[in-house]
């Protein structure tokens, strides 16, 4: 069975100046596939990322997301992609659904659209008795279903989350990826960095980035075969040490 590419990189870089942030990585993602792409600070994986959602201009390499090629339609790949960041991704002097409806309309749902999405979204989540409190009263916990959840309204082919769960606790945690699941099963693509390797064997593949390069990249099963060791954690310590940025830059 031949599998959907929906993110394809070929040799794509970014320089600052002198400094190579990411240096020709090259790899795929499949439709539907719950992708962790992991590093130390300074990895590069941040800056990958955003030449991916369309944020920053690669330095030189190619790339298409969701079809579309990361140089001249980067307002096409905006619209079928999803994300959500650990620092922003809602507006805490908003209400609930007054977020919903934002995002929404950001996204292009029409008014139709975005009433019936608004409402189901509120069921869902169990947030009735909340959906006209602002967004700055909710526990964590709470915050991060809900800016998941936004992120995926629109039903892109692809959600991107950057650190989604840190600073919450395992059990939220847990919640939060059986949100992952259930957007995977309708055939999103989760692309996920994460500082949590526990979170790392949920994934259905994974890469490891050191000083810019991939270098390890496989399912989290065969990576631990491959580096004889029981752990991602394990794995990810022995690829890390590798590392010679100093900077604590992404």
């Amino acid at each position: 069975m031949i599998k959907e590419v929906v993110i394809k990189t070929d040799k794509l870089t970014k320089r600052f100046g002198d400094f190579i942030a990411t240096n020709e990585i090259t790899f795929e993602v499949y439709a539907g596939e719950i992708f962790g792409f992991l590093g130390a600070n300074g990895a590069g994986k941040t800056t990958a990322m955003k030449m991916l959602c369309g944020l920053s201009r690669p330095s030189s390499g190619n790339a298409t997301i969701a079809g579309f090629d990361i140089y001249k339609q980067t307002e096409q790949i905006k619209r079928n992609i999803g994300y959500m960041s650990q620092k922003f991704s809602l507006y805490e002097d908003l209400t609930v659904l007054e977020n919903i409806q934002f995002f929404g309309g950001i996204y292009g749902l029409s008014d139709k659209q975005l009433k019936k999405k608004s409402n189901e979204l509120i069921d869902i989540l169990g947030l009735q008795k909340e959906s006209k409190k602002l967004v700055a009263s909710l526990p964590l916990g709470w915050k991060q279903k809900l800016a998941f959840s936004v992120a995926v309204l629109h039903e892109p082919k692809i959600v991107f989350l950057d650190e989604p769960t840190g600073g919450v606790d395992p059990i939220i945690r847990r919640q939060f990826w059986d949100l992952i699941y259930q957007a995977a099963d309708k055939g999103i693509t989760i692309f996920v960095t994460t500082h949590y390797m526990d979170e790392a064997e949920y994934c259905n593949r994974i890469s490891i980035m050191v000083d810019g390069v991939i270098e390890a990249l496989d399912s989290p099963i065969n990576l631990k075969q491959q580096f004889t060791t029981s752990t991602i954690d394990e794995v990810f310590y022995k690829l890390a040490r590798r590392a010679k940025r100093t900077e604590n830059l992404k």
